[in-house]
């Protein structure tokens, strides 16, 4: 199963993000999306989950949407947070993979057995941070993770 992870779009979807999610079953986005139509792009490739960042909690648009969420992608249990600050000290042992974003700072982390993973951003550029997103094969016995650069 193909996955798509992405995060700080901050209100743009590039051309090159939504290429690069082409194919995927699932999309995830870790936050501070920017607007709703990017939610309806995304959508219209493949099934969301979503969380609100904190450049989204001034939005009336994102009322609905939740600050954590918790999922299963292919039989491994998924955590997904804006702030990896906000992931809790203890998580239940069941989760595999914890997904974030705000930080703009790609990062593919193994924790023992749990994967960390914060796609980086696939918004405007930050500083001199990469531009990314994050794909993850999923099988049932395995997560793989790589990241996608958009921009050279």
């Amino acid at each position: 199963m193909k996955v798509g992870v992405i995060s700080d779009t901050h209100g743009l979807l590039r051309p090159q993000a939504l290429a690069a999610l082409e194919g995927c079953e699932l999309i995830v986005h870790a936050g501070d999306i920017g607007s709703p139509e990017i939610l309806d792009q995304l959508a219209s490739i493949a099934p969301l989950h979503v969380v609100r960042g904190n450049n989204d909690q001034q939005s009336n648009w994102a009322e609905s949407l939740p600050d954590v969420t918790c999922f299963e992608i292919n039989g491994w249990q998924a955590f997904l947070v804006h702030d990896i600050a906000d992931v809790p000290a203890e998580l239940d042992v069941a989760t595999k993979l914890v997904i974030t974003g705000h930080s703009h700072k790609p990062c593919i982390e193994w924790r023992g057995e749990r994967l960390y993973l914060n796609p980086g951003s696939a918004g405007r550029r930050r500083f001199k941070l990469p531009v990314t997103l994050a794909i993850v094969e999923v099988s049932t016995t395995s997560l793989e993770p790589r990241m996608v650069h958009l921009l050279d």
